[in-house]
């Protein structure tokens, strides 16, 4: 499986672009190509699957551990020839943290790039650039040795003058050029306050950005070259659901033809979530149903509730309409149905959120909030959970800009500490329900989504006995 990593000096520079084109210019000449992103982003593989008629997938060293990206990488590239992977930020831009001193910090697309032995191509923003590129891609070429740049693409040139000058500078330090991409303006995406809009919620216009993305790469990106380009030094398994979660505690408690029925949120407001996740709860046992908050009723049958995260501060009006779900879904928790939510299912629990009624289950309130909220986090649980026995470490990853307003809730589930040495509480738990701004990676937490399959098998043998 040859891939090819997509970087850039800084954020900004068009990565999303030249990656999402990539996936289907090569696609439209006949590669069966698998996306992925690096990090915690879940909104540029929306648009990643788009391009490629197929999941796109995150490699996240962070979330996941180190030892786990490359039977990642293998699991979400089967059937495929070839595979981009989308970096994040700069390219050795990563997990901040005081006492590093290496390179390539934790969680960077340097990082990705070595562990998966692939080239690195790196997406040059050529506004305000002339012939001092040169030392810049030196820099970038030479500061790590375990990271190799196969060539560069020029995005947003200005002119035929502009780019023979940067072709010039590429050229003084022997890199190719295999792209030079001309400004267009139009070709941008919408976006908000957490970056793009989800290809979900951007709806015919996603599908219509994605096709002028994959039409501007192939006129202007050696295709032939890029494929040439590709490699991958990576063997071992690929990662499979069914053996991660054997020999886990309750693996094997549910029976045959008793899979209890674990409903997941979908739709515009709940965009937020990883496609292992459907992987290992059915490979713990379980049947899963995907439904749309903003207009169905919670499935028959549910026995476990699944509320990821998204933008239900974009969509609150049409949440609170739908009442009966949101009557259903606290009737549920009171119940003792087992419920994990995560960002946007911790707002959708909330008593209200910027005033619309909510479900109540969370004895708080919520608001859309004047600052950003992102980074990793070191977890601990609290308290025993479905999902999660106190004193368990976890590594998850915020990323909001709504908050709750009102007095917090009295059973925390997580606690760390923040970046001056602050204790931080976070989260809620009551009865059943892990409720949560922290956005964690089941395929580095299986024994979590084991726990929570069983939990939602007892509730169903418990309701049908009852």
């Amino acid at each position: 499986m040859r891939a090819v990593v997509v970087a850039a000096p800084a954020s900004g520079s068009g990565k999303t672009t030249v990656a999402t084109g990539l996936v289907g210019a090569l696609r439209r000449v006949g590669h069966r190509v698998a996306p992925f992103k690096v990090g915690p982003d879940y909104i540029d593989p929306g648009y990643h699957g788009l391009a490629a008629g197929r999941p796109g997938r995150n490699l996240d060293p962070v979330l996941v551990g180190a030892q786990r990206v490359v039977p990642l990488y293998r699991h979400g590239a089967q059937g495929c020839d070839l595979a981009v992977v989308e970096g994040v930020m700069g390219l050795f831009d990563g997990r901040i943290e005081q006492d590093h001193s290496g390179p390539v910090a934790e969680g960077s697309t340097a990082q990705v790039a070595a562990l998966l032995g692939a080239p690195v191509v790196l997406v040059v923003d050529a506004r305000g650039h002339s012939q001092s590129l040169a030392a810049l891609l030196h820099g970038f070429a030479t500061f790590d040795s375990g990271v190799r740049l196969g060539g560069v693409i020029l995005n947003r040139v200005g002119s035929e003058r502009h780019d023979q000058v940067l072709r010039a500078a590429c050229d003084r330090v022997g890199l190719p050029v295999l792209g030079s991409l001309p400004r267009m303006a139009d070709l941008e995406v919408p976006s908000r306050h957490l970056g793009l809009i989800p290809a979900v919620e951007h709806g015919a216009a996603a599908t219509a950005a994605v096709a002028a993305m994959t039409d501007l790469v192939a006129a202007h990106v050696d295709l032939p070259a890029i494929a040439a380009l590709a490699r991958s030094s990576v063997t071992g398994p690929a990662w499979d659901p069914a053996e991660a979660v054997r020999g886990l505690e309750g693996a094997g408690e549910i029976s045959a033809g008793e899979e209890p029925l674990i409903a997941v949120a979908g739709g515009p407001a709940f965009t937020f979530g990883y496609a292992e996740h459907r992987e290992l709860l059915v490979a713990a046992g379980a049947r899963v149903v995907v439904f749309d908050p903003l207009h169905d009723e919670l499935p028959t049958g549910t026995a476990g509730l699944v509320l990821p995260g998204g933008f239900p501060e974009e969509h609150a009006a049409e949440l609170a309409a739908n009442s009966g779900l949101l009557r259903a879904v606290a009737e549920a928790a009171r119940h003792g149905m087992p419920v994990h939510a995560e960002c946007a299912g911790l707002l959708y629990l909330t008593r209200s959120l910027d005033g619309h009624p909510m479900a109540g289950v969370v004895e708080a309130d919520a608001a859309f909030g004047p600052r950003l909220t992102l980074g990793y986090r070191d977890a601990v649980a609290l308290a025993d959970s479905p999902l999660w026995r106190a004193g368990e470490r976890v590594r998850g990853h915020e990323f909001h800009r709504t908050c709750l307003v009102s007095a917090p809730p009295r059973s925390p589930a997580w606690g760390w500490l923040g970046s001056a040495g602050e204790r931080v509480r976070e989260g809620a738990l009551s009865g059943n329900v892990h409720a949560s701004y922290l956005h964690t990676h089941p395929a580095g937490n299986p024994e979590a989504v084991v726990r929570f399959g069983t939990a939602a098998a007892r509730f169903a043998s418990s309701r049908a006995l009852g």
